[in-house]
């Protein structure tokens, strides 16, 4: 894995170390790169940037890295960082954080079929208080769709994707794996006000 050199920026490093910090709940302050996490993240190695790297980019102030490379989109959340980490850092929760942010900027996603994935996922649960398999499908390949469209894919792809989403439909429908019914839980209001006060 090539390594990047990273140099401090002096007007951000501050600001962005301390708004990913209050946002995240996470103590970057207290890391001091001793690269345990490094050594178990599943993803490293393929993303380019480890934990660590990540972490660093933040307290150096480093705002376009920090938002813009694959750890924040191909992280999956298994949470070795944090399990790991000597001062309970977990990084997970700081590139969600770094996600919510590029959206908020409105930037364009490194990997946009995760960020697609993300916003379906969080839309079908915020609706019904879980998770909808056909929205969640729905929301995502309309996403897809329109992101192939736009980059001039043309119809033939979105054919392609919607072929490859239907095989994986059998699959979940043998598995008993996709729901064609809408269960919606006990006290949805409670999950649209804590979206609501999630969005402020």
């Amino acid at each position: 894995m090539s390594s990047q050199t990273l140099t401090i920026e002096t007007e951000t490093a501050g600001s962005l170390a301390q708004e990913v910090a209050a946002r995240s709940g996470q103590n970057l302050n207290a890391c001091y790169q001793c690269r345990r996490c490094a050594a178990g993240c599943p993803v490293g190695d393929d993303t380019g940037v480890t934990p660590d790297r990540l972490i660093r980019m933040v307290l150096l102030g480093d705002r376009e890295a920090a938002l813009n490379n694959l750890l924040v989109w191909q992280c999956v959340a298994c949470y070795t960082c944090g399990t790991r980490c000597p001062n309970n850092i977990h990084t997970a929760r700081i590139t969600e954080t770094l996600k919510q942010m590029v959206k908020e900027q409105h930037l364009e996603p490194m990997t946009p079929k995760v960020a697609y994935f993300h916003n379906a996922f969080l839309t079908s649960t915020s609706h019904f208080g879980r998770l909808n398999e056909m929205e969640f499908m729905g929301i995502y390949e309309i996403k897809n769709a329109q992101n192939e469209l736009k980059k001039g894919g043309g119809i033939k792809a979105i054919i392609v994707e919607l072929k490859n989403q239907m095989q994986l439909g059998k699959e979940m429908m043998k598995l008993k794996r996709m729901h064609f019914s809408i269960d919606k839980i006990k006290g949805l209001a409670e999950i649209k006000r804590l979206f609501a006060k999630a969005k402020k």
